[in-house]
């Protein structure tokens, strides 16, 4: 079940040096990591289970399990 994301602080990485062009990420409530486009904040967002955002973010650092 997708977690109520209206209020929740999102942010956006460093790296992305003030450019719209990003995803933004909220730390919810129940653990899980809200994910959407900085450009509709609006719009839907992606709603991980921890080991999945933790697995995703391994593999992006070049990390291998």
């Amino acid at each position: 079940m997708m977690d109520d994301l209206s209020g929740m602080p999102w942010f956006k990485s460093s790296y992305s040096g003030g450019n719209d062009d990003c995803v933004e990420v909220a730390w919810l409530g129940s653990g899980r990591v809200g994910v959407r486009d900085s450009k509709n904040p609006a719009g839907p967002a992606l709603d991980f289970a921890p080991a999945d955002w933790d697995a995703f973010i391994a593999r992006m650092r070049g990390d291998r399990e």
